[in-house]
């Protein structure tokens, strides 16, 4: 193996004097190895010919029957019983486990992950969206559910698992945090904070206070309870319409999906007023025929833990008699039964279980995991006034499921469904609105084969900035002849840069039109072609791109995602940009290539590539060399000389475990244009030793003059080996 510096390859790429530059790739994978996506499967159906249903069943031990047979199951619609003419169970492979995985004693604790930028939906095992209901979390509640989340995805995540974690205040950008890669994950828990305009305050109660004073007291206490009461059941319909949009987005994704719902609870009824009107109520109803045709189960966890009820700290009794103080007990008593029952409500209704009165939310969210692992699929044909279209969009057709075998059985399934059949004709979809939906999906839709990498660096002048490529299979695309023998195909792309909370902070569309000549429509059919973008980012943190492309002629679309995290430079700390990786063929070595023949390129357009591996789409073969190279910032620097002393590492990993560990070299430096901002790289030769696959480079640099805690920096880049 043999190491150098690759300082132009980093300008080619990162430097901001250069926003370009000649990339390329080795022909795209044989159409082995490019997997079509597979229907989905369709778990709950409610057409005017078939309405299917999931159940779960259990016995009296709570333990999973998984052998019952379809004539020992009755399934009734309004109390009315219905004939079987669908039946089978769906379990989960054996070999899946939700319990902790021992760790090798080759995996190292700063291993990046696997890669993670190919995700399919056959390779998805569960699908799981963790609503943390901020709207609706006391302070208190916000400190354990942050804390449950950390252990959650530390050790409960398994590979397969397509989680979200999303926030009801987060707005429109829920659909776009669905990942396997858990870096995004922790930076969703990071954003989980109390929400102080939120539904509760700063513990699951609200304590006691002293009547206002004076004749109109009672009744300006009463006005400001009224008032209390409104604003919760606003803020109750704004949790369920977060809920809402997150079905939506899971309604056509993989399997049988599951929503876990982390909250302080909301009203659906009170006790004390039975006839008063919530509109969280009919909210609610609405959300559960949705979850129930979109094959969403919605598990509730009522984040206030167990609670006493009794008296504390923060009550003040001064001012209230006996009387008094029993009314507000009664009252607070009152409270914590009728927020519960909104989520019990929705758990019931949508075949989830509601977990309720344990300080233990690690465990509950256990107990949901457990509980995705096998269901029945149980169909029946409905009669002509089940869809009635006169009635059938107010009338609400309760389901029920009954086990003849003798014996206890629990029972846990959708309850019921509107007479509106799924089969009713959906307005067209524009250009815009399809293009959306492939932004949204968390799988790259695959009518054109894309590939996109994100990579982040920082200019003195420019500040910090993402400088993504987008690789296009050019076969995907429609060309026609054209005279002189040219080439034409349009095509139209969107990209749209969200922040760690889901929302769009820059967004750009273009339709392009080119005409190739012969030569180079034949190169560009062979070697593809790549899409620039740069995005300046002016604050630090976790970024996510998403690109979504559009072949004019036949519609098809291609998507990709690219999370990103962006450190912040000014805390003058050790520092990595992103990776630069690219193969490079022994006897076409370019690493003495100017940055001046690169082509010239605006911060946003195309280019065809050149016949080596380029670092947009990073396939490389046996016997190419592996170059890499990122800056380095902030290194400190030596009062005796003036001088860095700084050492780098190299690392493959594959499936999380090290391969390969190269020495620690110190880095030579004698003279810099920025000291803030130094190069380093080298290359590795890909041995035949290297099976095909997916593995992942990670470069550890450390700064001997540094405190010891920020001495040490790492960043990584995935690639594969392809034969």
């Amino acid at each position: 193996m043999t190491k150098f510096l690759l300082p132009l390859l980093l300008l080619l790429l990162l430097a901001s004097s250069a926003f370009a530059q000649q990339a390329g790739t080795l022909p795209p994978p044989p159409p082995a190895q490019r997997t079509p996506k597979p229907e989905d499967v369709d778990v709950v159906r409610i057409t005017t010919n078939l309405v299917q249903v999931d159940a779960v069943v259990t016995d009296s031990k709570g333990k999973l029957v998984t052998d019952l047979k379809p004539e020992e199951i009755e399934i009734f619609e309004d109390g009315k019983k219905q004939k079987i003419t669908h039946f089978s169970l769906n379990l989960e492979p054996a070999t899946a486990t939700t319990e902790p995985e021992t760790k090798s004693k080759t995996t190292v604790s700063n291993a990046p992950p696997p890669s993670f930028n190919r995700l399919k939906p056959e390779d998805v095992r569960r699908t799981i969206a963790i609503v943390v209901d901020d709207l609706g979390l006391s302070f208190e509640s916000t400190y354990y559910v942050r804390r449950a989340l950390k252990k959650f995805v530390d050790e409960q995540m398994r590979p397969g698992d397509l989680v979200a974690i999303i926030r009801t205040s987060g707005g429109m950008g829920a659909l776009q945090q669905f990942t396997i890669d858990k870096r995004q994950l922790y930076a969703a828990i990071d954003r989980v904070k109390w929400y102080p305009n939120g539904r509760s305050g700063m513990s699951a109660f609200e304590p006691i206070r002293p009547p206002t004073p004076g004749d109109q007291g009672a009744a300006i206490d009463a006005f400001n309870e009224e008032a209390n009461q409104t604003r919760q059941d606003n803020f109750a319909v704004g949790t369920l319409g977060a809920i809402s949009y997150v079905i939506k987005g899971l309604k056509d994704l993989p399997g049988r999906k599951g929503v876990l719902l982390l909250s302080d609870g909301f009203r659906i009824f009170s006790r004390e007023d039975p006839g008063q009107n919530f509109q969280a109520r009919d909210r609610l109803m609405r959300l559960i025929d949705q979850a129930n045709r979109a094959s969403v189960v919605i598990y509730t966890m009522n984040a206030t833990g167990l609670q006493a009820l009794s008296l504390t700290a923060a009550d003040d009794l001064s001012g209230r008699d006996p009387q008094q103080l029993q009314d507000a007990m009664s009252a607070r008593s009152n409270e914590a039964f009728e927020t519960q029952e909104g989520l019990d409500v929705l758990a019931h209704e949508t075949g989830g279980i509601p977990i309720r009165n344990t300080n233990d939310l690690t465990g509950g969210i256990r107990r949901v995991l457990e509980d995705q692992k096998g269901f029945y699929l149980i169909g029946y044909r409905p009669d002509e006034m089940t869809f009635d279209r006169r009635t059938g969009r107010r009338t609400y057709h309760k389901l029920t499921l009954k086990v003849t075998r003798p014996g206890k059985f629990n029972v846990r399934m959708r309850n019921g469904f509107y007479g509106v059949s799924d089969d009713e004709k959906r307005p067209p979809r524009s250009l815009a609105q399809t293009m959306v939906d492939a932004l949204a999906s968390p799988f790259g839709s695959t009518g054109v084969h894309v590939q996109l990498t994100s990579l982040f660096a920082n200019d003195v002048k420019a500040g910090s900035y993402m400088r993504s490529v987008l690789y296009i299979d050019a076969r995907d695309l429609t060309f026609t002849d054209e005279p002189n023998n040219m080439h034409k195909s349009v095509f139209n792309v969107v990209a749209i840069t969200f922040g760690d909370n889901g929302v769009p902070i820059d967004q750009a569309g273009r339709t392009y039109t080119i005409e190739l000549p012969d030569d180079v429509y034949k190169r560009t059919m062979r070697d593809g072609m790549v899409y620039y973008v740069t995005v300046p980012v002016k604050k630090p943190g976790a970024y996510q791109l998403r690109m979504s492309f559009r072949d004019a002629a036949s519609e098809r679309i291609g998507s990709a995602s690219q999370f990103i995290e962006v450190p912040d430079i000014k805390k003058n700390r050790l520092m990595l940009s992103s990776v630069v990786l690219r193969g490079v063929l022994p006897n076409a070595n370019r690493t003495n290539a100017n940055p001046a023949d690169a082509p010239p390129q605006d911060q946003e357009g195309m280019d065809n590539g050149s016949a080596e591996a380029s670092p947009a789409v990073r396939h490389f073969r046996h016997g190419m060399m592996l170059t890499y190279g990122a800056y380095i910032y902030n290194a400190k620097l030596d009062k005796a000389d003036n001088l860095p002393k700084l050492t780098t590492q190299v690392q493959l990993f594959r499936e999380g475990k090290p391969i390969f560990t190269g020495k620690e070299n110190p880095l030579q430096v004698k003279d810099a244009a920025d000291w803030k901002r130094l190069m380093a790289g080298g290359a590795i030769q890909i041995g035949t030793d290297l099976p095909a696959g997916d593995y992942v480079l990670q470069i550890t640099v450390t700064d001997a003059l540094a405190d010891q805690k920020h001495r040490t920096a790492t960043q990584w880049m995935d690639f594969s080996i392809v034969n």
